[in-house]
């Protein structure tokens, strides 16, 4: 009696990989968006890591209103944009994850960013226990837990009040109401500039507790995830311009 043996899967070639990419056009020119979805489906799992069949998957997803199946291509797509260290495009695509899908967490997102693009950032972080209070709403240490997850339960809960952190170098608050950031203080300065120094912290702990009332406007985000997002972008890229990787007369052009 024979047996048939099964073919294993072989990557799809990137002559293959322009052909699906057309094909999926076509059945979607011909308002067949399903099997377009199912030809890209089939060549995604014979060549999970192209980025040019992922970003076509994104593509028809959102023109098709099929929003939960765009966030997850899109994490998958920040992932592989990391690895190529293509940082802007994996913050844009994780930027649009949440959009799409709200209860998804960037905070896992952020952290893969910047350990990529600062590997010290987490190597050096200082895991030794931490006192931390019990009396509050919630509490943690930063080298398990970071600032971005704590603003993801505050914001994913809409809750008012102030997020407390201690570092051995920094003292600092953010304040928030339902559950958006509107204020900062951090080394005798408020707002923006008061945040981005608490947003580079990575080790000590924090502490959050309610409020019965709402704190002064500050700082006016239409988005968290937005709002991290660029000040992650905007302290690095006044990295890269102190180490002479970017010229700032360059961009303007």
């Amino acid at each position: 009696m024979s047996h048939a043996i099964a073919e294993p899967m072989v990557p799809v070639s990137e002559i293959t990989i322009e052909s699906v990419l057309l094909d999926a056009d076509l059945f979607v020119k011909y308002s067949s968006p399903e099997k377009a979805f199912e030809l890209l489906r089939s060549s995604l799992e014979r060549s999970p890591r192209s980025i040019a069949l992922r970003e076509k998957m994104r593509d028809i997803c959102v023109k098709q209103k099929n929003l939960n199946e765009g966030a997850r291509q899109c994490l998958a797509l920040v992932s592989l944009y990391i690895a190529r260290e293509d940082f802007d495009v994996a913050y844009d695509r994780l930027q649009e994850a949440k959009l799409l899908d709200p209860r998804i967490s960037v905070a896992p997102g952020l952290e893969a960013i910047r350990r990529a693009r600062r590997p010290d950032f987490a190597n050096n972080r200082d895991r030794s226990p931490q006192k931390i209070r019990t009396d509050l709403t919630f509490a943690g240490n930063l080298a398990y837990v970071s600032i971005f997850d704590a603003v993801q339960v505050i914001e994913s809960s809409k809750m008012t009040g102030l997020l407390v952190i201690k570092s051995d170098l920094h003292l600092g608050n953010v304040a928030f109401n339902d559950g958006k950031i509107v204020d900062a203080e951090c080394n005798g300065h408020n707002g923006h500039v008061a945040f981005r120094d608490l947003i580079e912290i990575s080790s000590g702990t924090f502490e959050f507790s309610t409020s019965d009332h709402e704190f002064p406007v500050v700082i006016a985000v239409s988005s968290n995830t937005n709002f991290l997002l660029d000040v992650l972008t905007e302290l690095d890229n006044e990295r890269a311009e102190k180490q002479g990787l970017r010229s700032v007369g360059d961009e303007a052009i």
